[in-house]
């Protein structure tokens, strides 16, 4: 059996060149650990006309206001406006499918005005918002939720407008999930801070909304840098 011999005077550059290699791969996964490290969280706003801004630019609209507020705070999160004109809990259900497709840290679901508005049952109303958050938190048990309550005018009659106003704090201590107890307060009902269908509020409106709003999902991503 031949003997193996070894160039001496080539070793060094050999372990030279490996150690090379090895800094360099640390390097790398290091620049990756930082990037990962670095790399925003997502704030999506999952809603109908009230979160897409009907009437508006984009900027006018609550979602953008609210990533005013995280930038000037120089946090590191991206809200995500996926509202969409008219949608209900239903359609926002089929939604969720491509939705969850993408990174969601913090859930802010503003679904349920349409379905008031079109006379669809409680219990499916009830049941669509509770498939949403129950998928979102199988999807990443970190998620945080946020539900928007909303109100309806009460010649719906006792009964409807009683029972819709209770699904929303019904879920969200069901999900424990924070509350924003009425998206609208202080813009519903006041014709100034409404567009002339007295339904979809103004870019002032907005500005009341994303104040309504703020007050819960503030303190949850403070916890969360």
């Amino acid at each position: 059996m031949k003997s193996i011999k070894w160039n001496l005077c080539c070793l060094p550059l050999a372990v030279g060149g490996l150690f090379s290699m090895v800094l360099g791969g640390l390097l790398t996964a290091a620049k990756t650990s930082v990037a990962a490290s670095t790399e925003s969280k997502v704030v999506l706003c999952l809603g109908d006309s009230l979160t897409a801004g009907y009437g508006l630019d984009a900027a006018q609209a609550y979602p953008a206001l609210l990533q005013k507020n995280i930038d000037s705070l120089g946090w590191k999160f991206k809200v995500v406006n996926a509202g969409l004109s008219g949608e209900t809990t239903a359609g926002g259900l089929r939604r969720l499918g491509w939705v969850l497709k993408g990174r969601i840290d913090v859930l802010i679901l503003a679904l349920g005005a349409n379905d008031a508005l079109r006379g669809i049952s409680l219990e499916t109303t009830r049941q669509n918002l509770d498939e949403i958050l129950t998928r979102s938190r199988t999807k990443n048990p970190e998620v945080q939720l946020i539900i928007a309550g909303m109100l309806i005018p009460p010649n719906w009659g006792r009964e409807y407008f009683t029972g819709f106003r209770g699904i929303f704090p019904q879920l969200a201590k069901k999900h424990q999930a924070r509350l924003v107890p009425f998206l609208l307060e202080g813009v519903g009902g006041r014709p100034e801070l409404n567009l002339p269908d007295g339904i979809h509020p103004t870019a002032e409106g907005h500005r009341v909304v994303a104040g309504n709003v703020w007050k819960v999902l503030q303190p949850v991503l403070s916890s969360m840098r």
